[in-house]
């Protein structure tokens, strides 16, 4: 996620970062100011329609046209934030999560429980790893155990060609119950880490949740067709009224719609690796440094 001073504007007017949809647009742009001359000069000098009364009035259609097109862009770009948004607190909850069940094993375990103590300090910080893998679609890469630790077999038990997240989660619950099954939690303790543990894998749900479940196709198709085809009548109904200035103003305009539709595409997924997304690896990183200062 882009770090930035949110009172700085003057670096954001004159400065055109790799998210900044200009650069993305410009190809458009192009295209757009090139079909609006050509539409300006036959109107004006090959057509000559300047005293038609039907052409006149075309700018009436897209008054009416621009109120339904700005909701339909609001209401795209605030779904679009909530599903963002969202992913941050879930992700907000895995930390705090991965705080209190480290937080309560380590009032739990005593001190020379060494060998436990050590497996927790590297599962709990491996699940967000995992996690952030699953869910950028890559191979997850992470060494849950030396070869010189206590549990040298619990590696091979993780099988990346399955759901990575479920098994370490799994191995949780495996050596929860191990403790409980050698007298080292009660059953009351068994219970009061039960709601961490199953906190990791309703997160896990609920990311994939965001992730598989895009908007509508028919709903972002309609949105797109409706700026294409709003834009490209603009130069007929403005150009008595500009001349060749409609040029800029429909680039300009184009602009800002198809600007508003691609920053709530770039945003409806969280978990994209997009500059804009949910820094869930910056996360799954303090999650394992703040495991490691705790147990």
């Amino acid at each position: 996620m882009i770090s930035y001073n949110t009172k700085d504007w003057f670096t954001f007017i004159f400065r055109f970062h790799k998210a900044d949809t200009f650069r993305q647009l410009f190809p458009l742009i192009l295209g757009i100011s090139i079909y609006s001359a050509i539409v300006a000069w036959a109107e004006m000098y090959y057509w000559q329609l300047s005293s038609s009364s039907y052409v006149r009035n075309i700018p009436v259609m897209h008054t009416l046209l621009g109120f339904a097109i700005s909701m339909l862009l609001v209401f795209r770009t605030n779904t679009a934030y909530d599903r963002w948004w969202e992913g941050r607190k879930l992700w907000g909850s895995l930390v705090n999560n991965s705080r209190n069940f480290a937080m309560k094993l380590a009032a739990i375990l005593h001190a020379d429980e060494k060998a436990h103590r050590t497996f927790f300090r590297k599962i709990i910080p491996a699940y967000a790893s995992a996690l952030h893998n699953h869910l950028h679609k890559e191979q997850t890469r992470i060494e849950l155990f030396d070869e010189n630790d206590e549990h040298p077999g619990l590696l091979k038990e993780i099988d990346h060609n399955k759901h990575i997240p479920n098994q370490v989660a799994l191995l949780m619950y495996q050596h929860i119950q191990l403790l409980y099954q050698e007298k080292k939690i009660t059953g009351e303790q068994l219970l009061f880490l039960n709601l961490e543990l199953q906190s990791f894998t309703d997160i896990c749900g609920a990311c994939e949740r965001i992730k598989n479940t895009p908007i509508p196709f028919s709903y972002s198709v309609f949105i797109k067709k409706f700026i294409f085809f709003y834009i490209m009548t603009l130069p007929f109904g403005y150009v008595f009224q500009l001349g060749f200035y409609v040029v800029p103003v429909v680039a300009f305009i184009f602009y800002v719609l198809a600007s508003l539709e691609l920053i709530a595409e770039e945003i409806e997924d969280p978990f994209s690796g997009d500059q804009n997304d949910v820094p869930t690896d910056t996360l799954a990183k303090n999650i394992h440094r703040h495991i490691a200062e705790i147990i």
